[in-house]
């Protein structure tokens, strides 16, 4: 019999592997305003560092702008600073009641380096599933060793643990393809 708990693993390890490149994905710089650029920025505040989300309000009033207000007006500074030592090479401009970050629009050549580093992340959730599979496919050895399931089941196994890599690196590669669209757009 196969163990569809294994199985079941692969596939929130596999899950897992496309929502890092997601989240990856959203931290690019595409040229367009994105939260996503300074919530895990971490701010010190209070005597310890802390997250950006936590201590502000960030939002997007417009496509090139990200504005943070914070609960705490006292931390204007500290969270400027956070920006300008983060390494987005973004300037901050602190009006005494938001924090506002302006994105400039990209040049096409900052656009194809961008659309490289798109499958270079999708790369390595690719090898991220393939790792995986290459462990859950150890597990089926295992127990086909153990004598828990024949070699048919392990065949089988294998086959339904490639079909789900098969569906994730589509995904990833459809996602790839419309964040490179995303970024090449104008």
């Amino acid at each position: 019999m196969i163990p569809m708990n294994i199985i079941e693993e692969a596939e929130v390890s596999f899950k897992k592997a496309v929502e890092h490149m997601i989240g990856e994905f959203a931290r690019l710089q595409t040229g367009r305003a994105s939260t996503a650029l300074v919530e895990h920025i971490q701010v010190d505040a209070y005597g310890s560092k802390q997250g950006m989300k936590s201590l502000a309000n960030v939002s997007t009033p417009d496509a090139r702008t990200i504005q943070i207000q914070p609960w705490d007006k006292g931390l204007l500074q500290a969270i400027e600073k956070a920006i300008q030592t983060s390494g987005l090479n973004l300037p901050p401009v602190n009006d005494g009641v938001v924090v506002r970050v302006n994105i400039p629009a990209l040049t096409e050549e900052r656009r194809k380096d961008l659309t490289k580093f798109v499958w270079k992340i999708a790369e390595e959730a690719k090898v991220a599933i393939r790792s995986s599979r290459q462990q859950f496919i150890g597990k089926f050895k295992d127990l086909e060793k153990a004598k828990e399931m024949s070699e048919d089941e392990l065949k089988i196994a294998e086959k339904k643990v490639q079909e789900r890599v098969d569906h994730h690196n589509n995904e990833i590669d459809s996602l790839g393809s419309k964040k490179e669209q995303d970024i090449m757009s104008i």
